[in-house]
């Protein structure tokens, strides 16, 4: 699989509603918010959480796209494949002595694990296979409009101990948005996946990637996140690897508004309207509406 050869901005929409999105553990798990504008956040690690999760239901046990960091792994386990395949004694905390041989423990990670390969990973553990840096990179997503979360009551019939039988019924809380459109922006580096330094990401990999932020929500559904989709992916691709233009003036020329007529709090994405403004995408960058 050859490397990708052309830069790539992207702009992803999604939704929420009756659910959250993004819990804050320091928070006690409220939807995550900016305090100064009410608008809420969602963390690049929680995007890139659900892309790992879909290119594992998609591709799990097919040649070069294991994953890297998953629930329970134990990442010195996993760099010790890439010493076993190569036949290389491991050092304590270091590289290989030989450069060559520390190239190819990279190179190894790089080629079976496809979160190693998109995101790049810091994998300087006892069991040291080195860092790469992604080329596929993500800014938090933030709302588009500013939200009220709710903290919504909940009973439960059963009890968990003998002691509380008598009860009849234990109490809880969910923190709910009743409805957020979010907004995330992201940025994919061809001089990052091509060369000898480069991860290796291909244009393979990169339909996997569009594939994984279009579905990956419905393979994701839980009680706590309520109702969420994937509403909308403008992809900006450059001419080469250098690229055409800013990439603040290719996301300034994506709009999102309330349409004309739609009063009171947002409850739907009916409610809004995305325009592409065409005449501000300079020459040499390719606009695609993939969702």
């Amino acid at each position: 699989m050859s490397a990708i050869s052309n830069r790539y901005e992207f702009v992803y929409l999604f939704d929420v509603e009756n659910g959250n999105p993004n819990g804050d553990p320091d928070a006690g798990n409220m939807p995550r918010i900016d305090p100064e504008t009410g608008h809420g956040l969602v963390t690049d690690v929680c995007l890139k959480r659900k892309i790992r999760n879909f290119v594992e239901i998609a591709k799990g046990g097919e040649e070069g796209h294991n994953i890297y960091v998953t629930e329970k792994a134990v990442l010195n386990r996993n760099n010790e494949m890439a010493y076993k395949a190569l036949e290389i004694k491991p050092e304590k905390k270091k590289l290989p002595k030989k450069v060559e041989d520390a190239r190819k423990v990279t190179r190894w990670m790089c080629d079976n694990f496809f979160d190693v390969r998109t995101f790049g990973a810091v994998m300087t553990t006892e069991v040291n296979c080195g860092q790469v840096r992604g080329p596929v990179q993500l800014a938090f997503a933030k709302s588009v409009e500013p939200i009220v979360p709710a903290e919504v009551s909940i009973t439960r019939m059963a009890v968990t101990n003998e002691k509380d039988l008598e009860k009849e019924r234990t109490m809880g809380r969910k923190h709910i948005v009743p409805y957020g459109l979010y907004r995330a922006e992201g940025f994919i580096s061809a001089h990052l996946a091509d060369g000898d330094k480069g991860t290796g990401f291909s244009e393979e990999d990169l339909t996997l990637l569009w594939q994984a932020l279009m579905n990956m929500f419905d393979h994701d559904h839980s009680a706590a996140r309520g109702k969420m989709n994937a509403r909308g992916l403008i992809v900006f691709k450059h001419a080469d690897k250098l690229g055409n233009a800013p990439a603040h003036k290719l996301f300034d020329a994506v709009h999102i508004s309330r349409k004309n007529g739609a009063d009171g709090p947002a409850r739907a994405f009916d409610d809004y309207e995305v325009v592409v403004d065409d005449a501000a995408i300079p020459s040499g960058v390719q606009m695609e509406v993939k969702l």
